[in-house]
């Protein structure tokens, strides 16, 4: 969340629970509960080894994982194949990345749900080539912030933010990247997750109260890159189930707070390189972290300070590089523009 979001919710939830724990009276747990260290407690460390290699994923405690596997909503299959080295056509991308993947629209039959499914296993060469940058680097931000355009381009007036006076990004001004094909592979991926969700109980919008923007990140122990994406990113001010203010950005907000936010938590994994030859040792993943109240992602990986808003950290899973946000910049007529910050 924006700045001014983050500090309004969290002094407001950190307010509530404060209060609450001051009101209420101790509770008596039965004789027989089990104490809290002979629980396992699940760490960001092992959602990403989950969704890694074999040689990640065995090492997770058996019980973890299988809590952890019941809160993933895959939005392509989760299929860890055999290493191998993708070739792809690029010129066959740049023709197809211009179709619009909204739910209201006509998906040509020029691109397949497998070959969607195939641009996230085993994405355009320029994205790999990026993926291996953030590898090779031992995890250095740098290696991708040289990718980036030098120009710097105003983010404009967003869906109406300048009225209610909402810096929606982290800056006033982004970037893209010198490759315009890495641009048009990020838009794919919003685009993708509008229309994929749908398929795990979700329906997200492109708009500045919902699906805006995501956070691009370096995972610590194993360098890989990956995008963490926030939808539900300012949920209605109600006073019986949502009573928090989150500040300018949260005003004229329509999106309704219910079970739907255990979902905004989607999180894509780039290929894993292999750390010896030229080989990859893992496909890319595209999953729907489920923060149900009853289920570990919500106990272990959220903080408690924002529970109520179900939010996972990138930097509780790598260091952060970049935040890309997908903004309309229309009047009339929609029109999706990468500004990255």
């Amino acid at each position: 969340m924006g700045n001014r979001s983050f500090c309004s919710i969290r002094f407001a939830i950190f307010l509530s629970i404060s209060l609450s724990a001051s009101s209420s009276s101790p509770t008596i747990l039965p004789f027989n509960s089990p104490s809290p260290s002979s629980i396992p407690k699940a760490t960001p460390s092992d959602l990403l080894s989950l969704l890694g290699p074999p040689t990640q994923s065995s090492k997770i405690n058996p019980l973890i994982s299988k809590q952890l596997s019941s809160c993933l909503k895959f939005l392509v299959p989760f299929t860890p194949s055999k290493p191998k080295t993708p070739k792809y056509n690029s010129e066959c991308y740049i023709k197809q990345r211009s179709l619009r993947l909204h739910s209201n629209s006509v998906i040509s039959v020029e691109r397949s749900k497998s070959e969607e499914n195939e641009l996230i296993w085993w994405p355009p060469e320029p994205v790999l080539e990026l993926a291996r940058l953030a590898f090779d680097s031992g995890g250095d931000p740098a290696s991708i912030h040289r990718a980036l355009d030098p120009t710097v381009l105003p983010v404009p007036d967003v869906e109406g933010c300048k009225v209610n006076r909402c810096e929606l990004t982290r800056t006033p001004y982004g970037r893209r990247f010198i490759n315009e094909e890495l641009n048009s592979y990020l838009e794919f991926l919003f685009e993708l997750i509008v229309a994929r969700g749908p398929s795990v109980g979700f329906n997200v919008s492109l708009n500045r109260y919902d699906l805006f923007h995501g956070h691009v990140f370096i995972a610590w122990e194993t360098g890989r890159l990956g995008i963490l994406f926030h939808a539900r990113e300012y949920p209605a001010y109600d006073k019986e189930v949502f009573p928090y203010n989150m500040g300018y950005c949260q005003k004229g907000s329509t999106i309704t707070y219910d079970d739907s936010m255990n979902l905004r938590n989607i999180l894509l994994l780039l290929p894993l390189p292999s750390n010896s030859t030229k080989a990859w040792v893992a496909p890319g993943v595209l999953v729907v972290l489920d923060a149900r109240p009853d289920g570990i992602i919500y106990r272990d990986l959220i903080p408690e300070y924002v529970n109520i808003a179900r939010t996972i950290y990138e930097d509780d899973l790598g260091e952060l590089v970049v935040d890309v946000n997908y903004l309309n910049v229309g009047d009339t007529v929609p029109d999706y523009k990468i500004f990255i910050c």
